[in-house]
């Protein structure tokens, strides 16, 4: 007599299959093999060495046909990574609208022909999405808008590079998504804040690097109230001021701040923050040649949970910031420190035998958001 084994007991099997080989070996058993092994495939990611930091390295030409093919045959993906997949059409994520409702995760980094018809298949049957990173995509508000009204689970969203986005589209995502938990605009010129204004509390990453983010601009990112991580470092000019003096008063869960290259940052800054963030524990200064001793200072005797603090190039760091510093900072751990000319090689010494509980370090890093947000 035939015995079939359910669904349930060859999935088991082939649950506890170690290798990738013995997977896809398991399939060519038979048809019904293969629907097994259909249904438990997770992600798709394609072999794509694209590099977002470096445009030369090897992209991926994949079909719309075959990706509708692929997307249809794998049912239950929680994971698609398209990224490098630099000509891809709209067209080759048709079928997301009638086999996405699982998806939780999509990438599409550099796929440059990825435009607002893409994103609404992806609204349309992608209920579920709770990641999504658009690099470089010449999406507009319109997609955003699409996107925001259908994947209402929405928590990490990546718009590096998407320079055809204003607060319109922001103002889409802050008001419907309201789990939204990270967000990255870097690059984004035309995003001055405002579309934060309301944002969830759930809002807690917020990464604009290179912007032009207004005072109310600010004030926006700031009026969830949950934000711990932000990057705001080569912030562009504006007449009136650049509205970080804000974080002082409104930024009191913050734990961590990227400042690097912001200019126009002074001491009447750095002092209502120290004040104001008493969670803050990494402060990257870097090339804040604005900073005087008051501003040194006032780091040293309020910011008493910092454990990393970044001064390179800081043209107005000095021997009496140093000592500030040395007095204070009680849970410092790392200062990285270089190409700081008024500081004498004595004062560093002294820093070094009074704290010898603080790692100084010459090198500078550029990317200091907590390994924990997209992810």
């Amino acid at each position: 007599m035939e015995i079939t084994l359910p669904d349930d007991c060859l999935t088991s099997v082939f649950e506890k299959l170690d290798s990738s080989i013995d997977r896809e070996s398991f399939g060519l058993t038979s048809h019904r093999f293969l629907q097994i092994q259909n249904s438990n495939r997770k992600s798709i990611e394609f072999g794509c060495s694209f590099s977002r930091f470096n445009n030369s390295e090897t992209t991926i030409n994949i079909d719309s046909l075959i990706l509708n093919k692929l997307i249809k045959r794998f049912t239950q993906l929680k994971s698609l990574n398209l990224s490098g997949c630099v000509n891809l059409q709209d067209s080759g994520l048709i079928e997301l609208q009638n086999h996405g409702s699982k998806v939780h995760s999509l990438y599409l980094d550099c796929c440059f022909k990825i435009t607002d018809l893409g994103l609404s298949y992806i609204a349309l049957g992608c209920q579920s999405l709770s990641f999504i990173s658009l690099y470089r995509c010449p999406i507009t508000d319109t997609g955003l808008q699409q996107l925001s009204k259908s994947c209402l689970s929405l928590k990490d969203l990546n718009l590096e590079w998407c320079s055809l986005i204003t607060d319109g589209g922001i103002t889409a995502i802050t008001t419907n998504c309201r789990q939204i938990r990270a967000v990255k605009i870097s690059h984004c010129e035309k995003i001055k804040g405002v579309g934060f204004n309301g944002c969830s509390k759930t809002l807690a990453c917020l990464e604009a690097d290179s912007c032009k983010i207004e005072p109310e601009g600010i004030s926006g990112i700031l009026s969830g109230g949950g934000l711990e991580y932000l990057n705001v470092s080569c912030l562009g000019w504006c007449i009136r001021g650049d509205g970080l003096r804000l974080i002082g008063g409104f930024g009191k869960n913050i734990r961590v701040l990227d400042f690097r290259v912001c200019r126009s940052v002074g001491d009447e800054t750095v002092i209502e923050i120290s004040k104001g963030c008493p969670m803050l524990k990494e402060w990257n200064l870097s090339l804040c040649s604005e900073i005087g001793v008051l501003g040194w200072e006032a780091i040293g005797g309020y910011c008493r949970n910092l454990e990393k603090l970044h001064v390179n190039g800081c043209r107005g760091f000095c021997d009496r910031g140093l000592l500030g510093l040395r007095n204070g900072c009680k849970r410092l751990l790392i200062l990285y420190i270089s190409r700081c000319r008024q500081v004498s090689e004595l004062a560093i010494e002294l820093f070094k035998i009074s704290r010898c509980d603080v790692e100084i370090k010459g090198e500078e890093v550029m990317c200091i958001m907590p390994k924990h947000f997209f992810r």
